[in-house]
């Protein structure tokens, strides 16, 4: 039986762009059951004891455009540091992925298109037409999953998400948890792959 990740992520989440791809690989590479839970980051955020980008230190604030620029590179992408329509609300694009899973859709094809949309295209992903475009090219139903995205049951299981990932010490994007293990960024997927090619117990916090 194939073993099962949780993937907690936001579009509004560089370096879970920065990720996506190579997360997609160690997923096929390795037979991984994906469960996608898109949350609202503020949120973990504030409940964590992190801070929003503009309410971090400049120090802080200028090291992570280096980092983005050497992951840049690292990963072989071209995106925008500073993208036009960025930040963002992310609920709606996060909501079509759920509304997608809801539905009975494989949510994949949309996701790196909506990845690339912020940072590589500067589109706007709280405009319904634009996200329901990416969804269409995707092979979704884009106008159904779009208006499906904005109601209250969506909106539940976002809510959801967020409780889940509390309880699972996810606090920020993306997080990969594999048996209640938790691999927080991009630069730990390599980690995630060992852990599951050595078949390893998952290691447990001692606090």
């Amino acid at each position: 039986m194939p073993r099962q990740v949780d993937y907690y992520f936001s579009f509004q989440s560089p370096w879970a762009y920065i990720g996506h791809k190579l997360f997609r690989e160690v997923v096929s590479t390795y037979d991984l059951t994906v469960n996608h839970k898109p949350v609202v980051l503020v949120d973990l955020f504030s409940e964590t004891g992190g801070l929003p980008l503009m309410k971090r230190h400049p120090v802080r604030q200028r090291y992570r455009m280096v980092e983005l620029q050497r992951w840049r590179d690292k990963r072989g992408l071209q995106f925008h540091l500073q993208p036009a329509n960025w930040p963002f609300n992310a609920r709606l694009a996060d909501g079509v992925v759920i509304a997608a899973i809801e539905a009975g859709h494989d949510p994949e094809p949309f996701i790196p298109r909506a990845f690339a949309a912020v940072w590589e295209h500067q589109l706007n992903l709280t405009d319904p037409v634009t996200l329901a475009k990416l969804a269409d090219d995707s092979g979704l139903p884009g106008k159904q999953l779009v208006e499906r995205s904005g109601s209250d049951q969506i909106s539940a299981v976002y809510e959801q998400n967020r409780q889940d990932a509390l309880a699972a010490d996810v606090f920020g994007s993306p997080v990969y948890v594999l048996d209640g293990e938790v691999f927080w960024g991009q630069d730990r997927i390599e980690l995630l792959a060992d852990a599951v090619k050595s078949g390893r117990a998952p290691y447990r916090s001692q606090v």
